[in-house]
């Protein structure tokens, strides 16, 4: 385990269980949430050294929800995932990187049937 604690705000409770199960594989303790005020919860009350946040969340846009976690605590790094396609330019301006969001869950087990 490297001990890194990465919180994840997905709505998408499908998404995050892939990415929670990637992360954890990869050694990182993982805390999650579903909205951006759960995830401002978590971030103000736990210790986390990134965050992987979903653009289009069911209570804020990621760029309002990233400006109040820089607020909180702006030494950590906030990470955009999302299929926003000609709006990546834009919106890195606000975000300190980005992953591009794959089709669907199921892409991270393709290989397993195999």
């Amino acid at each position: 385990m490297n001990n890194k604690r990465v919180l994840c705000v997905e709505n998408h409770v499908e998404y995050l269980d892939a990415l929670k199960y990637m992360l954890e594989t990869a050694g990182f303790e993982v805390l999650s949430a579903t909205t951006g005020s759960q995830g401002l919860s978590i971030l103000m009350s736990e210790r986390i050294q990134g965050v992987l946040l979903e653009y289009d969340l069911p209570d804020a846009i990621g760029t309002a929800v990233r400006a109040e976690m820089k607020r909180i605590k702006p030494e950590v790094p906030v990470l955009l995932f999302a299929g926003v396609g000609s709006q990546t330019p834009f919106l890195l301006r606000f975000f300190d990187s980005y992953l591009r969001n794959a089709e669907g869950p199921e892409w991270a087990f393709q290989d397993l049937d195999a």
